[in-house]
């Protein structure tokens, strides 16, 4: 799960963000939401959150099929403590990310109790869901882009204010707090097929 690239394509994301993109069109830049899938996921909570969430504080991040322990110092952890944070994941998860999502959910909630967050708080910044009978993004139970257009579909519902309803999967919105140690039941692929 090596990320080579990680802290060089953050930070390729953060300055397209907040010096490209201004130029070339208007938005809110307090209002930005982030996803990542497999890959994606792990340069997002290994290496952009940490480094740089204080630029999009209290926005969200919802992570597909993949994450990471922070890779490199937290800069604010207060920014990530009031940063929305959704994990989505499958019963049948590449088996290193077995591993690491897990760890990646332990490491964001101790950043948030860290940063003041009881319990209460703290699920309903963060909350997990793996309850797909599924293999790597499969979350519709049938394939790794039918899935994640399953999640695109249902950005809002799930990270800006919605029910957490997804038609499918049933409520996704599980806070983390108690619910870290996510249950497999196998794993459908080698990470060597499909992260890129």
């Amino acid at each position: 799960l090596q990320r080579t690239d990680g802290v060089a394509h953050s930070q390729a994301v953060n300055d397209l963000i907040q010096q490209t993109l201004p130029q070339m069109m208007a938005f809110n830049q307090s209002n930005v939401f982030f996803t990542g899938v497999s890959g994606g996921s792990l340069m997002l909570s290994g290496f952009f959150m940490p480094a740089h969430m204080q630029n999009f504080a209290g926005n969200g991040v919802l992570l597909n099929c993949g994450g990471l322990e922070p890779q490199v110092n937290v800069q604010d952890p207060a920014a990530i403590a009031n940063t929305r944070i959704h994990f989505q994941s499958t019963k049948q998860e590449l088996s290193n990310l077995q591993q690491s999502i897990p760890a990646a959910i332990k490491a964001y909630e101790q950043i948030g109790t860290s940063g003041g967050l009881n319990a209460q708080a703290l699920n309903a910044k963060q909350t997990v869901n793996n309850s797909p009978n599924g293999g790597h993004c499969a979350f519709d139970e049938q394939g790794f882009v039918s899935g994640i257009q399953l999640i695109a579909d249902n950005y809002a519902t799930i990270m800006q204010g919605g029910t957490g309803d997804v038609n499918g999967i049933g409520n996704v919105l599980t806070g983390v707090a108690g619910n870290e140690n996510l249950q497999f039941t196998g794993s459908s692929r080698r990470r060597d097929e499909i992260i890129g």
